[in-house]
């Protein structure tokens, strides 16, 4: 009557659609639903550590160009410095020379 190839595609229909069901029922159940709540808590506390931590590391990195860009001003301010008293030797020499 009906084909063995038939018998197991309708088996195989049925035991999918009972294994859904079931996984369905599992899914949602109140056991599951607390094992989601305590996922998704770990989940946000995570989140909460690894922007605890970039904002740190954002606050260190904001530091180290302040002082960066304050040593590189002195430097430049003593570069200037250095410049300007080379000048002003370089002229006195001149002024020697003429006499």
């Amino acid at each position: 009557m009906f084909s063995e190839s038939l018998m197991k595609k309708i088996g195989l229909f049925a035991g999918g659609v009972l294994f859904g069901t079931a996984g369905v029922k599992l899914l949602s159940s109140r056991d599951a639903k607390k094992v989601y709540t305590e996922c998704t808590a770990a989940a946000l506390r995570a989140k909460d550590c690894v922007m605890k931590t970039a904002t740190a590391v954002q606050e260190n990195a904001e530091d180290i160009l302040a002082e960066a860009q304050q040593i590189n001003e002195e430097r430049a301010a003593q570069e200037a410095a250095a410049v300007q008293e080379t000048e002003e030797d370089g002229a006195v020499d001149i002024e020697e020379e003429k006499l």
